[in-house]
């Protein structure tokens, strides 16, 4: 249930199955002792099926009134991780294991931020899975992933980490941070399931496909993922008290809107760094470090290159026409329900 539709492994498995059918195609006797491209390939594919056994009892598909997404079985207490834009704003779900067993959901909390989300089922036997430190990726490692595009429960597909540290923004003022680029495909419904390594460890949470700008559609083979380091940090935080308590994310303290040629600040937060650096309402913020920021995606993708503690210079454009530059130390950003 991607928000948004913006949302080569494949050439030794091609190579070896192109070796084969050459070999049958010409009639000739097939070898007593398979060829080392063979052999790559059938534990290739051996492996995948050992990931997919592994990961899949612990993906679950979770519905709620506006749709269908994903989920990960974050411990044996039944918490279970997905995005934060799968949960939307329900509080309860209907959750279905791999094995068509149908669970009662209801919200533990959110933090759209990152748009990670925990949901809490009662039920035995759940598996949970194993996270692996993101922090290790390097890009052309192998990734599957596994989760329910469109409805189709279950259905894993594979490629290579692409990328890394990508800041890429949702379309809606989220940005994630540091995510990871992946060519396995990635389509609606696949949001909040498993990326995952040969290993079958959890690498990451698919929640972007990226959109072909000129053709309007799925660009095919880039997906973006939100790396288990994150996941995990922010998923403990959920858990344990309900809502985030250290983000790791800047905090600038305005709410903002898009006036199409910057970011008006349509209310300052009392006390907020914002506000202790003179930040007005009517203010538009048309750069940060002198880099523009035309748009809301534009700040927060600006702002996702700063840690909390850290001093930039924001360009501002007052009412009266007038310009200022202002400096700021970026807070915390406050973790949410």
């Amino acid at each position: 249930m991607n928000r948004i539709i913006r949302l080569p492994l494949a050439l030794l498995v091609a190579s070896a199955a192109f070796a084969v059918v050459v070999g049958f195609a010409s009639g000739r006797a097939a070898s007593k002792t398979q060829s080392p491209a063979t052999n790559a390939a059938a534990a290739l594919q051996n492996a995948f099926v050992t990931v997919y056994r592994k990961v899949s009892p612990s993906v679950v598909q979770i519905e709620t009134s506006e749709g269908l997404g994903s989920g990960i079985v974050f411990d044996a207490e039944g918490n279970i991780v997905t995005n934060a834009h799968v949960v939307g704003s329900s509080k309860t779900f209907t959750v279905t294991t791999s094995t068509g067993k149908q669970l009662k959901g209801s919200l533990v909390g959110t933090f759209t931020a990152d748009d990670l989300a925990v949901i809490k089922v009662n039920g035995n036997g759940l598996r949970p899975a194993a996270f692996a430190n993101s922090s290790a990726l390097r890009v052309g490692d192998l990734a599957m992933a596994v989760g329910n595009p469109l409805g189709l429960q279950s259905s894993v597909t594979q490629g290579i980490v692409s990328a890394l540290g990508r800041q890429e923004p949702e379309g809606n003022g989220v940005v994630l941070q540091n995510a990871i680029q992946t060519s396995a495909a990635i389509n609606p419904g696949n949001s909040g399931g498993a990326l995952v390594n040969i290993h079958g460890n959890v690498i990451g949470i698919p929640t972007l496909a990226a959109a072909d700008p000129q053709l309007g559609g799925a660009a095919a083979g880039i997906g973006f993922a939100i790396p288990s380091n994150t996941v995990k940090s922010i998923a403990s935080q959920i858990v344990q008290h309900g809502h985030v308590v250290n983000s790791g994310r800047p905090y600038l303290g305005v709410k903002i809107g898009d006036t199409g040629n910057g970011v008006y600040v349509g209310d300052v937060s009392s006390g907020s760094p914002a506000a202790k650096a003179g930040v007005k309402v009517g203010d538009v913020i048309v750069a940060i470090n002198g880099k523009s920021t035309p748009n809301s995606d534009a700040l927060g993708t600006a702002l996702a290159g700063y840690k909390p503690g850290q001093t930039v210079t924001v360009k501002l454009v007052h009412q009266n026409g007038g310009t200022s530059s202002v400096k700021v130390t970026l807070g915390e950003y406050p973790g949410t329900t």
